[in-house]
């Protein structure tokens, strides 16, 4: 057990091995100074090997967010280091050893999932087969057909699974008109968008706080 803020209980698995590396879960519960004990999960998506922006700010989220009484949990998951024919069967190995990581945590209900980044095609991968409660995207690709070949190994076909759960995209001003303009939830009525000064501020956590009571998690 470790804590990175005072009464809050942390644990680290190293659930897996890539080619002698690993990939790892640390699950965030509430101290018992909480407010309140939210029955649904939250779960922080990275892949920092493959995109070191998609963990900022995830540590700082998943610390403050178990503070205020929901459990997280922060999943790193690494680039697979064996031959990947296309960008399918690569989104299909990273969103696989997500969905083993949650069921590993034997959770009460679908969490929500939070994504930065390239993780957000993993987390979009995850939701369109797989039980969700709700997704953030944060400073999500306008599309997946906007992402360098040098980051996929092939194209990778859009998403096209329906919005059934609470959905919200979070990024910079500028950022989200372009989100408005090109990206699939830009003009969905049913997605919220939230646009922050600072991706990483108290402002941010302080938006992902009301989201999360608008949707009554």
């Amino acid at each position: 057990m470790f804590s990175l803020f005072r009464g809050l209980q942390s644990t680290q698995r190293f659930s897996g091995c890539l080619a002698g590396r690993v990939y790892s879960t640390i699950t965030r519960s509430p101290p018992a100074s909480a407010p309140r004990l939210a029955p649904t999960p939250l779960v922080f998506v990275s892949a920092n090997d493959w995109d070191a922006s998609s963990s900022n700010g995830v540590t700082y989220f998943s610390s403050m967010l178990a503070e205020k009484g929901y459990t997280c949990l922060q999943i790193d998951l690494r680039f697979p280091h064996r031959p990947i024919r296309d960008s399918e069967e690569l989104m299909t190995a990273l969103s696989t050893n997500l969905r083993d990581e949650i069921r590993l945590s034997i959770m009460p209900f679908p969490p929500i999932i939070f994504a930065r980044s390239l993780s957000c095609l993993i987390a979009q991968t995850y939701v369109s087969s797989h039980p969700a409660s709700g997704l953030f995207l944060i400073s999500p690709p306008l599309s997946n057909a906007s992402v360098s070949e040098a980051i996929l190994p092939s194209k990778l076909p859009e998403f096209n699974f329906e919005a059934k759960f609470p959905i919200a995209m979070m990024a910079p001003d500028k950022e989200m008109q372009l989100l408005r303009a090109q990206h699939r939830f830009g003009n969905d009525p049913g997605v919220d968008m939230m646009p922050v000064a600072d991706l990483e501020s108290s402002h941010a956590l302080a938006t992902i706080e009301e989201w999360l009571d608008l949707v009554g998690v």
